[in-house]
């Protein structure tokens, strides 16, 4: 929630292989007062109706800047944009998800932009019997389908998640907390927003009672498929661990950042990983990065390495899954969300001039190929 992620990219399908060429990136921060009032709408807190309407205005004004920014890195250029929207609600009851919540209003990026839009991109896989999340597998099963496996490909977010490719079965789900509890303790810490650098979290010691007590949550002991988010990972579930133990700032950083390794570790292990593949804004956090590599026994990357640049990894999926879905192409993998069969995901907000959808739609890739940073700035979609 700090910001909105911009990338723009050029998708062209050849055969199978669906050659995706980013044209740059960037982060367009959230205002101040706007940052602080989606926190505040997170649960266990009220959020009314009115407030809702207001912030769903107030990011959909916000995304319009920023597709702005995608724009300009597009010199321009570009057919559609595509949002994944601001999670405040994902409802999971029962091991299933029940319904999620992205906000964002896409009629204000039509309007700033004249571009066509691709938005709520989760409720369909939803609707469908899966989780809505990570909706990350069908880019990591394109794009390590050459790859020696098992391997995982791992997103480091708020919550962290993997996609298994070639494994026993497709597989994708969320972990469990990733910088989410990190960044709460750092906010009561310094009042910054994160732990830069891990600086403070490398100033301490692992509290192994602590450390057990947050082990002990239920979900990670459920079965695959799942999701979560900050709905149950948040301040008051920090607080409840808190309220049992003593412990130093440092060490408080030093145990959350281990149980984010831990949960991680112990999935790629139970996957039979052969080579982890991490993205997301946790890999900057070179503390989490060591004490990852210290628990799997196999190489963890960054997806920088394999030419997919791991800031922008979550817009990049986002452009891709519109590219699917405004090309008549599912954009769910179903065995990995627990859905009943592929489908087209979102819903399309017409820009300044009528809607023309490519006809006939294209047939589903096989492969994602990489290139190198496009030059020309030719663009085919913008998340």
């Amino acid at each position: 929630m700090d910001g909105v992620d911009v990338a723009a990219a050029e998708l062209r399908l050849d055969g199978d292989v669906l050659e995706l060429r980013p044209l740059g990136s960037t982060t367009v921060a959230y205002p101040p007062d706007l940052h602080r009032d989606l926190l505040a709408a997170l649960p266990p807190a009220p959020c009314s109706a009115a407030e809702l309407c207001r912030l769903d205005t107030l990011v959909g004004q916000h995304f319009a800047t920023a597709a702005g920014v995608g724009l300009e890195l597009a010199d321009g250029r570009a057919d559609f944009v595509a949002s994944l929207g601001q999670t405040l609600y994902h409802w999971v009851q029962d091991g299933r998800a029940r319904g999620t919540l992205q906000i964002g209003q896409p009629a204000w990026i039509a309007e700033a932009t004249g571009l066509p839009v691709v938005s709520d991109l989760r409720a369909r896989d939803v609707a469908a019997g899966g989780h809505g999340a990570p909706l990350a597998g069908v880019l990591d099963a394109l794009w390590l389908a050459d790859e020696p496996g098992p391997g995982v490909a791992l997103n480091i977010g708020g919550i962290a998640n993997i996609t298994v490719v070639g494994g026993a079965r497709p597989l994708a789900y969320d972990t469990g907390p990733g910088n989410a509890l990190i960044d709460l303790a750092a906010a009561r810490v310094n009042g910054e927003p994160q732990d830069t650098g891990g600086a403070i979290a490398a100033s301490g010691t692992v509290r192994a009672d602590l450390l057990d007590a947050l082990l002990a949550d239920e979900y990670y002991r459920l079965p695959p498929p799942k999701s979560t988010g900050k709905e149950r990972f948040n301040a008051a579930y920090l607080d409840r661990a808190l309220a049992q133990v003593d412990i130093a700032d440092a060490d408080l950083l030093a145990t959350l950042t281990e149980l984010t390794a831990r949960t991680i570790a112990d999935a790629c292990r139970a996957a039979g990983a052969v080579r982890v593949v991490a993205s997301g804004g946790g890999v900057r956090n070179p503390v989490l990065l060591a004490a990852l590599r210290r628990l799997l026994d196999v190489p963890v990357l960054v997806s920088d390495e394999l030419g997919l640049p791991a800031d922008s990894k979550e817009a990049l999926l986002t452009a891709l899954l519109g590219f699917l879905t405004w090309h008549g192409s599912s954009g769910n993998t179903p065995g990995t969300t627990g859905a009943a069969g592929p489908r087209l995901l979102g819903s399309i907000t017409p820009g300044a001039g009528p809607l023309r959808l490519p006809d006939p739609a294209i047939h589903q890739p096989r492969r994602l190929h990489v290139q190198p940073r496009h030059t020309t700035q030719e663009a085919q979609c913008i998340p």
